[in-house]
């Protein structure tokens, strides 16, 4: 009865879809089995014998002797053959023996009937096994295409679960089904200019793909006329079934001439189409290669700057995505100086004449605006730049270059998209990561020849944010959001599919360049970065107020109704709450109970990082502090200013853009300013403050993307010390615990990284309480 109730649970929870649960053979033997025997009510401990003899199935493997399924062509025919063996699981070196031969040999005299009964109990699983038995294994069946299709892929899998072997042919290991492919060759056309005109230079005719080898698609359903099943084609199996063969041929119907762009590019790069390999004839493959080889290039005249060998890699790389039509995303590590890649390539399209017939256009966070200024008039005083930001601003329709902030573009779209540029760039192309967001529909609508995505993190937390991305630079390429999200981010993400991964990064690596810092081979005379986690323990009333903000929050989540309407967004809002009172109070409690009060002595995490601090400032070296929160920083400055008698500079949301130049500035060149606190969100990017050997993350953000992005505004191209990094972690509280689980968590291909903190808010309420709930071994636990 139990079982009988499992597996109606199981249908049950399917949708009791014939579809589903009962298309799978091993649920439909058991219905089959357990379900028509007469409902009368046996005995109390009594198992229905038709019950007990589905379950006996699966220990027959188990028997002393065990019988093996041997599949084999039968005379060249294509029909295959069904032989029963027998092996003796207490001598597994000796081969297995006929059924016939068992039914004969003494060592089996007292197990034969043991061994036909444990054959029987396949029979009606398998045709063709009662006349094995009635003839004690003489009589060999043989099946048709078609029943043998049955046998192979209904029938055999369940014989299998059962623990019984199946011995098949070589050929059967390889079986294929034919599919649809393409064969490409040279059209004979002049060579163009651009891959977005491949259509004009490949012919490309429909193939059918059975395994590696690819057939004209007429010759092919002329060859299977009136077949079906497992049949043998050209020396190799195949399965044939009427309904995909029709399936197929409509498919290659409706496609005639015609294929989608974007399709025939992913089959060049990758080798494939749909999963089969693409045929294509030298002539084709060679023109191809020609078109996406990168040349090495002089660099343009009026550049005030020498390039490292890998910087002009990416300026050839960039330009000749140019020249062919394609947009590019640059996203090198932060660092290794993507602006200039990008200012050398409009240099050398500017001497070309591409700017006399227009303007190129560079959307950047407003606190960037400047440090572009800055690298053109260092690097290409000779290309003309303007800003267009600000109150009572005015588009300069002269300059070679206009200079804009993502709020403006958003604000000023129907100007901006109105105009056709001749390129468009964006800087920290994560801002358009949202693929709904206002700002990202803003910019997508941006038109131009040339487009251009930098970024030193292409993917943050999803790849639809990588798809978001990839949109602006290459609109339809990866399809839909609803198409990528099908074909890559769901079996990327969830399913940790390698082979969609592969592809993945096949179709996309002619338009992304990712080179980093760690890589000696990139740059071998950057110094080092050494990481290092230091840990503090809470102070004895700071582990109190914890445990009390804890107590508190987690008797509020505990008391929603999971059936009350919008309970999760309810629950997850006060998980992130609780998130950022512990953050707070782990700070210091003063941060948590805006008292102002900015003793040292009462956080365990400020008395650390004022000795920290102290070290670093008798080596007269300067600092980074990093802070999720503006209170912080602000009680940090004065902390050090009560401590050390210094004026911490402080750059947060709410530093107008020339404060910051100003900050900046003064960090950069200033011997007196030895410590600049930033909150993470305004100074996490877009900075170069190399004059600071050490960085502090105060509070830690989880998302190893962004402390790393944090971190490179001293770890960067320009640095010739190595740099500490100290990251400060609460012993015994969530913190630690956080730190540890994402420390666990390995990611593929970098393609993906840490959702941060959203996360959490799906945990249970016991796995909440673990997590937040101070640890045994913590001073202050109680």
């Amino acid at each position: 009865r139990s079982l009988v109730a499992m597996f109606l649970q199981l249908f049950v929870m399917d949708g009791g879809s014939d579809k589903s649960l009962m298309a799978d053979p091993v649920y439909r033997i058991f219905f089959e089995s357990s379900f028509t025997y007469s409902f009368e009510r046996p005995g109390e401990n009594e198992i229905p014998s038709s019950i007990q003899r589905w379950i006996d199935r699966f220990y027959l493997a188990r028997n002393r002797f065990a019988p093996v399924l041997e599949i084999f062509e039968k005379d060249g025919s294509g029909r295959f053959g069904l032989r029963v063996l027998v092996e003796d699981n207490h001598a597994p070196l000796q081969e297995a023996v006929l059924l016939s031969d068992v039914m004969t040999l003494p060592e089996f005299s007292s197990s034969k009937y043991e061994v036909l009964r444990s054959v029987e109990m396949l029979s009606s699983s398998l045709p063709g096994l009662e006349m094995i038995i009635s003839t004690s294994g003489r009589h060999v069946p043989v099946y048709t295409p078609a029943e043998f299709a049955r046998v192979m892929f209904m029938i055999l899998p369940v014989i299998r679960l059962y623990g019984i072997r199946v011995l098949l042919p070589h050929e059967l290991k390889n079986l294929v089904r034919p599919a649809v492919s393409v064969s490409l060759s040279a059209s004979g056309s002049t060579p163009p200019k651009s891959l977005l005109n491949l259509e004009k230079i490949l012919d490309f005719e429909w193939r059918v793909a059975l395994g590696d080898r690819l057939m004209d698609a007429g010759e092919f359903f002329q060859m299977v006329k009136g077949l079906s099943g497992i049949v043998k084609l050209r020396d190799q199996y195949v399965y044939l079934d009427a309904a995909d063969l029709k399936t197929l041929m409509e498919q290659i119907g409706r496609q005639e001439r015609k294929m989608d762009r974007n399709r025939l590019l992913q089959a060049v790069f990758t080798g494939e189409y749909e999963g089969e390999k693409v045929e294509m004839d030298k002539t084709a493959r060679k023109l191809i290669d020609e078109l996406l080889s990168v040349r090495e290039m002089a660099l343009p005249e009026g550049l005030c700057a020498t390039l490292r060998p890998y910087q002009q890699r990416g300026y050839e790389w960039l330009y000749k995505n140019a020249s062919l039509g394609f947009g590019s995303i640059i996203a090198d590590d932060m660092g290794l100086g993507k602006t200039l890649q990008v200012i050398v390539v409009l240099l050398q399209l500017k001497a070309e004449g591409f700017m006399d017939r227009g303007q190129a256009l560079i959307v950047v966070p407003t606190t960037l605006l400047t440090n572009w200024q800055k690298e053109f008039d260092k690097f290409s005083p000779g290309i003309s730049c303007a800003v267009f930001h600000g109150p009572g601003r005015q588009l300069d329709t002269v300059a070679d270059v206009v200079l804009t902030s993502y709020g403006v573009s958003r604000s000023d779209h129907e100007l901006l998209a109105g105009k056709k540029w001749r390129a468009v760039i964006i800087d920290e192309a994560q801002n358009i990561k949202n693929t709904n967001a206002a700002q990202t529909r803003a910019v997508k609508r941006l038109k131009a020849d040339v487009r251009i995505a930098m970024t030193g993190t292409p993917v943050e937390n999803r790849l639809s944010e990588y798809w978001s991305i990839f949109d602006f630079t290459n609109r339809g390429y990866l399809g839909n959001l609803k198409q990528f999200t099908r074909e890559f981010a769901y079996p990327i993400e969830f399913n940790r599919d390698k082979k969609q991964l592969a592809r993945f990064l096949k179709i996309s690596s002619p338009f992304i360049l990712r080179r980093l810092k760690t890589d000696r081979s990139i740059i071998s005379d950057l110094p080092d970065k050494v990481e290092n986690n230091y840990m503090a323990s809470l102070e004895e009333q700071q582990a109190a107020l914890y445990q009390g903000v804890l107590n508190t929050v987690m008797d509020g989540i505990e008391e929603i109704d999971p059936d009350e309407k919008e309970a999760g967004i309810r629950r997850r809002g006060m998980v992130l709450k609780l998130i950022m009172a512990l953050k707070q109070v782990c700070n210091h409690p003063s941060q948590y109970l805006k008292k102002g009060d900015a003793d040292p002595g009462l956080s365990g995490k400020s008395g650390l990082f004022l000795n920290l601090l102290e070290n670093i400032l008798d080596s007269n070296e300067k600092v980074l502090v990093f802070t999720q929160f503006r209170e912080m920083g602000f009680l940090l400055q004065q902390m050090i200013r009560e401590q050390f008698a210094l004026e911490a500079l402080f750059l947060h949301g709410g530093t107008s853009r020339r404060q910051r130049d100003q900050m900046v500035e003064r960090f950069q060149k200033s011997t007196g300013e030895k410590i600049f606190i930033l909150s993470i969100k305004a100074g996490g990017t877009g900075l170069n403050l190399t004059s600071a050997s050490h960085v502090i993350h105060y509070d830690l953000w989880w998302n190893p993307a962004v402390e790393s992005q944090a971190t490179d505004r001293a770890y960067r191209i320009g640095q010739n010390r190595n740099v500490m990094v100290y990251r400060l972690i609460t012993r015994g509280t969530f913190e630690e615990k956080i730190n540890a689980m994402l420390k666990d968590k390995k990611e593929l291909a970098e393609l993906t990284v840490s959702n941060g903190e959203k996360w959490v808010g799906e945990l249970s309420n016991r796995e909440l309480k673990s997590l937040f709930s101070l640890s045994e071994d913590h001073p202050q636990a109680t």
